[in-house]
């Protein structure tokens, strides 16, 4: 029987043994399943910052976990062996959510803070971050999420307590680019605002040269942004020709320089990546 995934905006439809559009999701026995749970791909022990978030714990270390599938498809992707894979075409270690809480709190002496859901789009494997996030808090522990915020509000809204800091991807600020990575602007703005209310948020944008670089966007972005809280620190990332996009150079420093102090018009915490 068809079943209809409810998790993202794609609303995927799929027939039995069906896979949806994030590689991640199926239907099995007529139940939509991710079929990424405990399907650990990369698993480190990373800098607080590195996810990246600057004023959450700095100086802190956070155990980081990703899987396999994405629900958006960016050409520019630089996670896309990871996040454009699917079951069976990566090596994986089976890492429950009691598995990956324990470790947790065995790195606790090398300056852990909790875990860290990242790497691949996390949300994609929603179950599976819920259940992690649930045995992390029962150990006192932080959980960090850093997500593409392209998931739909009732989901959400019910995550949200688990989850005390995340780091969101603000790909650009316009409806027709957000249509071209597959996702839409507006269900992530709602993501970063229903956030901003529960727990620590910090917000990256890449830019990609002559995509979402204008000084027009930017200002318009970081406005939009400050509306909801201007001390959410932005990330402005530098891009790199990654997966289907090789066709143009590294965003110019000085241009990265450029809009970050328009940025900072708007916003009390402004940093750059990359550079």
């Amino acid at each position: 029987m068809k079943q209809t995934c409810e998790l993202c905006v794609h609303h995927c439809a799929l027939d039995e043994g069906q896979t949806g559009l994030c590689r991640a999701r199926a239907n099995r026995g007529g139940t939509i399943v991710p079929i990424n749970y405990g399907k650990a791909v990369s698993l480190a022990l990373d800098p607080i910052e590195k996810k990246p978030l600057q004023r959450f714990h700095p100086g802190g270390m956070i155990l980081s976990v990703g899987s396999f599938g994405c629900n958006l498809h960016c050409p520019f992707c630089q996670n896309h062996e990871i996040s454009m894979a699917g079951a069976g075409e990566l090596r994986t270690e089976d890492v429950s959510p009691e598995a990956l809480a324990a470790l947790a709190e065995e790195l606790r002496p090398r300056g852990n803070l909790g875990a860290a859901y990242t790497y691949n789009e996390p949300l994609v494997g929603y179950e599976y971050v819920r259940d992690c996030a649930q045995a992390i808090h029962a150990r006192r522990m932080y959980n960090v999420l850093v997500t593409n915020g392209t998931i739909e509000e009732a989901p959400w809204r019910a995550l949200l307590p688990l989850i005390d800091a995340t780091n969101i991807d603000l790909k650009g600020f316009t409806a027709a680019w957000y249509r071209r990575l597959g996702g839409d602007l507006e269900t992530v703005k709602r993501s970063i605002e229903l956030a901003a209310e529960q727990c620590h948020v910090e917000v990256t944008t890449l830019l990609v040269p002559g995509e979402n670089d204008s000084e027009e966007e930017i200002r318009a972005l970081t406005r939009w942004l400050a509306g909801v809280r201007r001390d959410i620190p932005l990330h402005l990332s530098r891009f790199f020709p990654r997966y289907r996009m090789t066709d143009r150079p590294p965003t110019d420093v000085k241009a990265v320089y450029r809009l970050a102090d328009i940025a900072r018009e708007a916003l009390d915490h402004v940093y750059t990546g990359n550079c």
